[in-house]
């Protein structure tokens, strides 16, 4: 990797690829993981000779080997319990980031690639959805309207709201709510995952 490509490989959606060609290595992803689970990764990289990652882990001790009362891991506190999540994301590597790692801490993840859709996803009949997570700025039918519909279908549900400007928005309505978060772009996994956590604890929506 380059020095600049080595700065900004562990931050959240950054890739080296065009759009359309993947997301690369999900370097975010494995820092996230790593820093759940009070460990480190670091980058050792030489340009044109190659690239090395190493992640480092807590050791792991069994009752006759340490403390029979380790504390939890933090991702322990965030992993999912089978709730449905719908990920309404019009960019498609944020979305396909969003909804991997959500399913890899237990969620089942339904994607909406623009408003319409996720409405209709939300429109289906006895469909349970016990979060939405949108982008506040949808081309066309944006996050917030797609959020006040579907609120009126189903007052319960709780909203997780994804931007860019959060400081613009996060003092007015329907933004601050009982219910209701803001997780501002880019943002770390783990922060992700605390508050998708927090607002199902909260009390699920159908």
């Amino acid at each position: 990797m380059t020095a600049e490509t080595l700065a900004h490989a562990f931050e959240p959606f950054f890739t080296t690829k065009a759009v359309g060609e993947g997301s690369g290595l999900g370097l975010s992803m494995n820092y996230g993981f790593t820093r759940q689970s009070e460990g480190h990764a670091r980058i050792f990289s030489e340009y044109g000779q190659g690239t090395t990652v190493r992640i480092y882990l807590p050791a792991h001790f069994n009752a006759e080997d340490g403390p029979a009362h380790a504390p939890p891991a933090p991702a322990a506190t965030a992993a999912g319990k089978g709730e449905v999540i719908l990920v309404v994301e019009d960019e498609t590597l944020v979305r396909e980031l969003v909804a991997e790692v959500l399913r890899d801490l237990g969620y089942q993840v339904l994607e909406a690639h623009d408003g319409p859709s996720g409405l209709h996803q939300l429109r289906v009949p006895q469909r349970r959805i016990d979060l939405l997570i949108t982008d506040v700025g949808l081309p066309g039918l944006n996050g917030r309207q797609v959020a006040e519909a579907a609120s009126a279908e189903r007052p319960d549900l709780k909203i997780l709201f994804m931007t860019g400007y959060a400081e613009k928005v996060s003092a007015s309505q329907p933004f601050a709510s009982p219910g209701r978060e803001i997780l501002t772009k880019p943002f770390e996994v783990d922060d992700m995952a605390r508050r998708v956590r927090a607002l199902l604890d909260g009390g699920a929506g159908r």
